[in-house]
């Protein structure tokens, strides 16, 4: 089991001011979490930056730095803690001697003088409490311990690179009852533009805490120089928080703990509001607690009060994750599925109407990070639902239920499901002209699978019968093109278009049987489904003449019996039940996985030389455990292996190979995906076995 987080930090007292040594709990990830919740609030620090933290800028996920610049003043030395790459004149940097993250914390340790300060980042993850999901703001507690009487004060500040541009910010400053809270906006934005970096232009940063009856708040805005250097030598700020933004200040906010004779904490909360959070088909979405709390302030107010009952709730998650991921497929297993949580959840808006805020109409719109900016990507919402499928399967109707509405109303004019419904989030205005990214039996599959798993994890059919014309329509799709298939693309896409994919013409196979387990009379499909099935695996058609593995692309005279994919498509039968393939099949892949394993891991297929994380662990779900041990552990190695920066990428190079741009791939390294929602496919293993 991995180490306790309070025993970790109760251990700075043994560490020596300049200690160099950091200890990494359970392992150094390529980019820890800091503020993740949606795609606009998505704050990470790669992990090779740790060991020099003090210094050390925290970035959006697409890499560009964020301000945010931590102190701590003990008995009245100052001392950098995080993001001072150039401290006031006399400040020295606190020694990090620990970073640990959990699947809702990232907590750093340092010494500063004799006291440990603990800088513990919660991004709350609660599927079940729509309040507390929707709220777009991150906890920063900064907690001392080892105090012995020493005088302490406590400094956190950012400036407008949280905004996606410089230069044309507003600010204001008020106060709440005790709650101080600063606002950043952009003067004159369009709503729903975003940089070309992907940061939200539209909304307010919001960076607030509260004064208590242990400690006294003061707050200022201004140059960063002079800020920073108030506090380095006074302890506090001026007061003077109202004056013009410039461009390259900073808004700060300062606590005095006083004389701490053993602990003492505060928090603070960072976030980005966004009145209009999507525009779907021309109607704003508002996110789900503007219904309850109206306005930025009121909800920062808020979510301050609720931070014991969410850190009580994030602590339960973390134990809990951890505990049954373990169980399922070891400690290896729990360091991804973790690291995996936050960045699942924070790729999501959880929404209602903005012109009724009825809570009775609910929808989730799903960012494609990195990869392509679309709205609800249908092919990222299928590798993404497995940790739907465990935490909350009400989610996995929630995020179809924008892309049935679309296409419930026939504005798509295609037989075959939507590849998505906008093609730059937060914009889904749909495709009425037929012009998205054509994905016949991939999407038209992912469809009905991801329908059925959702009736199976929640007990209920009421939905599915609700829109039972819209999925007969695609299941007589399949039933007309899912074995033979001219020449297309699947979810890999940058793989190449082929026809009669294997891994397609599986899709196809299960999304009929998922189609014939949704209805009681539509047994037909099923029969239908198994009957491809036992095409393609018992009468050879997409095997090699041995049977030792499927084959890319049928018939074999196209390959030769030598190419192979990683049959990820067979995981909905294995979870759901649907029993479409036989166990021999199963069987086969497990066994030879391990034959066409590379220098680093399992290749996607025969074409390429990397790995898909997702699509691995939904192989490996199936598999003896000697080849699901194999899998989990090349994942792991690829996030403990320090040569990536990005947030946990779910495609990496495993052999040597060529980049898309035709560089020389480094083996280990990322491969252009980063902090994607499809991680929660990790969540696989857990799924199978809920």
């Amino acid at each position: 089991m991995h180490l306790p987080k309070l025993v970790a930090f109760a251990l700075g007292a043994v560490f020596s001011q300049g200690a160099s040594a950091v200890s990494y709990t359970p392992l150094q990830p390529p980019s820890y979490p800091l503020a993740v919740r949606n795609p606009y609030l998505s704050a990470w620090m790669p992990g090779s930056f740790v060991a020099n933290l003090p210094a050390s800028n925290p970035q959006f996920w697409a890499g560009q730095d964020l301000t945010l610049g931590i102190m701590a003043r003990v008995n009245g030395q100052a001392f950098s803690l995080l993001g001072l790459p150039s401290p006031p004149g006399g400040v020295r940097e606190a020694s990090i001697f620990n970073a640990e993250y959990t699947a809702t914390h990232t907590v750093f340790s340092l010494l500063a003088g004799t006291v440990s300060i603990k800088l513990d980042f919660l991004s709350p993850v609660s599927p079940t409490n729509y309040v507390r999901q929707s709220l777009p703001f991150s906890y920063l507690t900064i907690t001392t311990a080892n105090a012995t009487g020493d005088d302490i004060q406590v400094y956190v500040d950012l400036d407008e690179t949280w905004t996606g541009q410089s230069g044309s910010t507003g600010t204001t400053f008020s106060t709440s009852d005790a709650t101080s809270v600063f606002r950043l906006m952009v003067e004159g934005a369009e709503t729903y533009t975003q940089n070309a970096m992907d940061q939200a232009l539209w909304g307010e940063v919001v960076f607030a805490s509260r004064a208590s009856n242990s400690t006294t708040l003061t707050a200022q805005s201004g140059n960063p120089a002079s800020v920073r250097g108030l506090f380095a030598s006074n302890g506090t700020l001026s007061g003077s928080a109202t004056v013009t933004y410039g461009a390259g200040d900073v808004v700060a906010i300062a606590h005095d703990l006083g004389s701490v004779a053993s602990a003492a904490s505060v928090t603070y909360a960072i976030g980005y509001t966004r009145d209009a959070a999507v525009n779907y088909l021309g109607n704003a979405r508002a996110s789900y607690y503007t219904a309850t709390y109206n306005g930025s302030i009121a909800a920062v107010d808020h979510f301050l009060d609720d931070y014991a009952d969410a850190e009580a709730e994030a602590s339960a998650m973390d134990s809990d994750i951890d505990s049954k991921a373990t169980s399922a497929a070891g400690a290896n297993y729990s360091d991804i599925v973790t690291l995996s949580v936050r960045q699942a959840y924070g790729a999501a808006d959880l929404t209602i109407p903005a012109n009724t805020l009825d809570t009775n109409d609910v929808t989730l719109f799903l960012k494609e990070i990195s990869s392509d900016g679309n709205v609800n990507t249908v092919d990222v919402i299928y590798p993404t639902f497995p940790i739907f499928y465990v935490m909350d399967p009400e989610y996995i109707r929630l995020v179809l239920e924008p892309v049935v509405q679309y296409l419930e109303m026939g504005r798509w004019p295609k037989p075959w499901t939507i590849h998505d419904i906008g093609s730059s989030y937060p914009n889904a205005i749909g495709h009425d002209n037929g012009q998205a990214e054509q994905q016949p039996i991939e999407e038209t599959g992912n469809i009905l699978i991801l329908a059925y798993a959702y009736t199976k994890a929640s007990g209920s059919s009421t939905w599915v019968n609700s829109h039972r014309s819209l999925f007969q329509s695609y299941a007589d799709y399949l039933v007309n093109n899912g074995l033979n298939m001219a020449s297309q693309l699947s979810t890999d896409d940058g793989a190449g278009a082929l026809p009669n994919q294997t891994n397609l013409a599986i899709k196809a196979a299960v999304g009929l049987t998922a189609f014939g387990a949704m209805f009681e009379d539509a047994d037909n499909y099923t029969a239908i489904g198994k009957r491809y099935a036992t095409e393609l695996y018992n009468n050879s058609l997409a095997t090699d003449e041995a049977k030792t593995h499927f084959l890319l692309q049928y018939p074999e005279e196209l390959n030769n019996g030598s190419t192979y994919s990683t049959t990820f498509n067979l995981y909905p039968d294995f979870l759901l039940g649907l029993n479409t393939f036989p166990k021999e099949a199963f069987d086969m892949q497990s066994a030879y996985y391990p034959t066409v394993r590379a220098e680093a891991g399992v290749p996607l297929d025969s074409r390429v030389p990397w790995s898909k994380t997702d699509w691995s662990l939904f192989a490996a779900s199936s598999s003896s455990p000697s080849t699901q041990t194999l899998l989990i552990n090349d994942i792991h190695a690829f996030i403990s292996n320090n040569l990536n920066t990005a947030p946990f990428s779910d495609r990496f190079f495993v052999k040597e190979g060529l980049t898309d741009t035709g560089e020389p791939a480094v083996v280990g390294g990322y491969d252009a995906y980063r902090a994607r929602s499809t991680v929660g496919g990790h969540f696989a293993i857990l799924a199978a076995r809920k």
